[in-house]
């Protein structure tokens, strides 16, 4: 039968002509089924049917007029992707060039890979939890969600070198004051050769302080030691163990504490934390503001619970002349009780924002000293702090404190364009780049902590209030994100925060409300600038806020679906309008109080959300009217994102230059956190930590289509080499392989949990 099907047949319309087609031309096997070629015109409906179901509509047809603008004025985003059909670019996938793909397009294996939301990596706990249904013998799925109370381990020495011994030759130690029941190794040579674990030959085996610093300030401790350090001969004939620094190392350095990381500001003295501790570090400012804020409110309390003198003569039926009269003593009375606060905000340092001023975003966990020293160098020109909590920094605590630390290329000014509109009197050589932010859920909080960092950080852009951030162990306090349904106490602390912040500005973020169905950004906003209809009682005017962040997405929202850009602008608008009619407001009920505006008048506006490359942030700028945009999660995956946006254009950075970055942020980390042993693990931990992200980044070079999406998830795919797929692997196994490349193999006591569980599976058909 095989045969016959082989044979050749005759055309019964032609004769001579054979209806089996050759199945090689010019040598190469044609494809025994080749599917046809499909034209746009093409469809499963032929046009008749569609003329007899819905009638001929083609003459005479016009687009809605809606549709005719988007098509004649099409968005930088659509004009890249004009030629792209839905049918090429599948909705919330990354479009992967099929020879990269690991299995082909249409299997069942073809899915988008599971890259966690976001949500998990901030504790979200808003929807019913999910148990595992798997029964036995069936194939073990990725577990979904976070990995909560995750250990890190400890990395340390078998038995640690005294303090006194850490930086001295081996004969001059310092005297140990715990003497004979001190805990720690006294016998230099024993702690080398028994305690401490081998030197790392990364960094071709020199210290990276100590070739940036010309010392190193962890001294024995290094695991990088045997780069500074020889063995003497002294007068008497013995062997001394010394440590070396580098012959053209300055007096001032060689002065310095070693103490001090490099290059690092805001560093908080140890004994200011502990009269923080104690309760002996008094904020006058603060505790005035907060006893005035407190009378104030109790009056107007005790206003609302008692029945007016107006209330009584509408009560009684008074004619309206009666009523009046009332009305106007009441207000006298009014007048005499009230009491000015005890003090006006001082005069702000002017600040910018602009198109040339991109922002990086307060991260949580991940937006630590060494990553903003990273992102700077590649072009970010604002950064924040991780969030601090103000009552723990009021109480001292050591960990909030470490977060408010900048690096010395933080305080350089940040780049700007003296064409566009600078507010007046701006000095560019007085600002920097460097800002904290804080949450709090009580006035007095916040007012306590703004006026302790204005007096033990003198190296801050600005005091950031955070009141968007969605996890649920800052909302159930009532700070954060919750702050944005009680508008009135928001208004409150940032008048406050206002009041005792000295020169440094006061900035706020939000997002757009806490429910998706009820946003109400539009009118914090509006109140921010202009108000409440309390204002009076505080002061009139504003709050004083010098510029408003606004994340476009809700805090039940959290970080799915896309940000709402339209939103977003319809606030910009409102602040645009504020900043250009402050003289048609003259002389009315809601004209600005100079003494509590920011300075120069001018409240700065600033969107976040979904910001992936140059395109992004332009077309931002563009049509939504922000001053600036802060970039976040885009910057983690791809930190070169702020050398896009200054160059213009796509930078396909290779595997070579992405691992060069990691190599940065390792010495970055060892400078900042030390290189000895506990240095290089928390080194490490924070280096894992970026990774979970950027194994997210999608090189260019294998994507179909531009421009990236933030949101869009890539099916299992294969780099143009073995760096490029190490880089993207999501088992964090590979990202622990990355950092042993530096910082050599992990301690055996280290531990690294990714935050989401998906990270971590382990299938078993692959052991």
């Amino acid at each position: 039968m095989t045969q016959d099907m082989d044979m050749d047949k005759s055309n019964p319309l032609e004769p001579e002509a054979s209806l089996k087609a050759p199945l090689s031309v010019g040598g190469v096997e044609r494809e025994a089924h080749p599917q046809d070629t499909i034209f746009p015109l093409d469809s499963a409906t032929t046009k008749a049917e569609k003329i007899e179901r819905h009638g001929n509509h083609e003459e005479g047809f016009q687009e809605s007029a809606a549709k005719r603008i988007k098509i004649d004025n099409p968005s930088p985003r659509e004009v890249l992707s004009d030629s792209t059909t839905k049918s090429e670019r599948r909705k919330g996938v990354a479009p992967i060039k099929p020879e990269f793909l690991v299995y082909p397009l249409g299997t069942d294996r073809d899915r988008g890979a599971a890259i966690q939301d976001d949500d998990a990596a901030e504790g979200a706990a808003h929807g019913p939890s999910q148990r595992d249904s798997a029964g036995r013998g069936k194939r073990k799925e990725r577990s979904k969600g976070q990995n909560t109370g995750r250990s890190f381990g400890s990395s340390r020495d078998e038995k640690g070198l005294c303090a006194s011994r850490m930086t001295q030759p081996e004969f001059s130690p310092d005297e140990c004051p715990y003497g004979d029941r001190c805990r720690f190794e006294h016998d230099l040579r024993k702690y080398l050769k028994g305690w401490k674990r081998a030197d790392l030959t990364t960094f071709e085996g020199v210290c990276p302080i100590w070739q940036t610093r010309g010392r190193c300030s962890v001294g024995w401790k290094c695991r990088f030691v045997g780069s500074h350090m020889e063995e003497k001969v002294t007068e008497d004939g013995r062997s001394e163990l010394v440590l070396t620094a580098k012959p053209d190392l300055d007096a001032l350095s060689a002065t310095d504490d070693t103490t001090t990381s490099i290059g690092t500001l805001n560093e908080v003295p140890t004994q200011a934390k502990i009269d923080l501790m104690k309760r002996k570090l008094e904020t006058p400012k603060a505790d005035a503001y907060t006893k005035w804020l407190d009378a104030q409110t109790q009056h107007r309390d005790g206003q609302q619970s008692n029945p007016s003198k107006r209330e009584h003569a509408e009560a009684s039926g008074d004619d309206n002349e009666a009523k009046a009269y009332v009305f106007r003593q009441e207000k006298e009375d009014e007048r005499a009780r009230y009491v000015s606060p005890p003090f006006l905000p001082s005069e702000k340092r002017r600040i910018y924002f602009g198109p040339e001023t991109p922002v990086l975003a307060p991260l949580t966990t991940q937006g630590n000293l060494p990553f903003r020293r990273l992102c700077v160098s590649l072009g970010a020109q604002l950064t924040y702090s991780e969030m601090a909590m103000s009552l723990p920094l009021i109480q001292g605590q050591k960990s909030e404190w470490a977060l408010m630390r900048a690096h010395e290329s933080e305080t350089i000014p940040p780049t700007f364009d003296p064409s566009i509109g600078i507010v007046n009197t701006y000095d560019n050589n007085r600002d920097l780049k460097f800002g904290a932010q804080i949450s709090a859920n009580k006035p007095w909080q916040a007012l306590k902590a703004s006026e302790i960092l204005t007096r033990l950080c003198p190296h801050l852009r600005v005091i950031d209030l955070n009141c968007g951030c969605p996890i649920d162990l800052v909302y159930r306090t009532g700070a954060g994100s919750a702050l944005l349904d009680s508008q009135g106490k928001l208004e409150k602390i940032v008048r406050g925060m206002n009041a005792v912040s000295d020169e440094v500005p006061v900035t706020v973020k939000i997002r757009m409300g806490t429910k998706d169905s009820k946003p109400n950004a539009l009118k914090l906003v509006d109140r921010l600038v202009y108000g409440g209809y309390e204002a009076d009682d505080y002061g009139g005017g504003g709050s004083g806020a010098a510029a408003i962040t606004l994340h476009g997405r809700s805090r039940q929202q959290r970080y799915t679906k896309s940000a709402d850009w339209s939103y977003i602008a319809d606030c910009a608008a409102l602040i645009k309008r504020f900043n250009e009619n402050g003289d048609d407001l003259a002389d009315t009920v809601r004209e600005p109080d100079p003494r509590t505006q920011p300075a120069g008048g001018k409240v700065y506006f600033i969107g976040n959300g979904d910001c992936y490359s140059h395109i992004d942030y332009q077309q931002h700028i563009e049509e939504a009217k922000v001053d600036s945009v802060m970039v976040a999660r885009g910057a983690l995956i791809k930190p070169w994102v702020f050398e896009e946006i200054e160059k213009g254009q796509y930078l396909d950075k290779s595997a070579g230059e992405r691992l060069a970055l990691v190599e940065r942020f390792v010495r970055n980390g060892l400078e900042c956190w030390g290189s000895d042993e506990m240095g290089v693990g928390t080194t490490r931990r924070f280096l894992l930590e970026w990774l979970s992200f950027a194994y997210r980044y999608v090189p260019l070079g294998i994507l179909e289509h531009l421009p990236p999406n933030l949101q869009d998830r890539p099916p299992a795919w294969r780099g143009r080499n073995d760096l490029e797929t190490l880089l993207g692997s999501d088992n964090y196994k590979d990202w622990i392989k990355i950092s042993e490349m530096f910082l050599g193999p992990a301690h055996k006591d280290f531990k690294f949990e990714p935050k989401h569980k998906s990270n971590s599976y382990e299938i078993e058909a692959e052991g």
